[in-house]
């Protein structure tokens, strides 16, 4: 005979907000100086022309002008090249 209690599980614990995440303004949008741009975990996007990247990967206006986005070749390390997306003020 068992003398330990039957232990459950609790499913609904987890009760956190959301980050927020995601492009923030889009091509063609006009913007103003340090504005947010994308808010992304990791380099998902990278900043190009016009924009500068913050400690959390925040993108972020560095000049007034209009949003673009464009695809380029980023190359890692090891030598292999990744499509990335980047995001450029003109």
């Amino acid at each position: 005979m068992s003398h330990v209690k039957a232990g459950g599980s609790s499913k609904n614990i987890h009760n956190n907000a959301g980050q927020r995440l995601g492009v923030k303004r889009f091509g063609g949008q006009t913007v103003r100086t340090g504005e947010v741009l994308v808010r992304q975990t990791g380099s998902t996007k990278v900043a190009g022309p016009g924009t500068f990247i913050s400690k959390n990967f925040t993108i972020h206006a560095a000049v007034d002008g209009i949003v673009e986005f464009s695809k380029v070749k980023k190359g890692h390390f090891t030598g292999k090249s990744v499509p990335r997306t980047q995001v450029s003020v003109r």
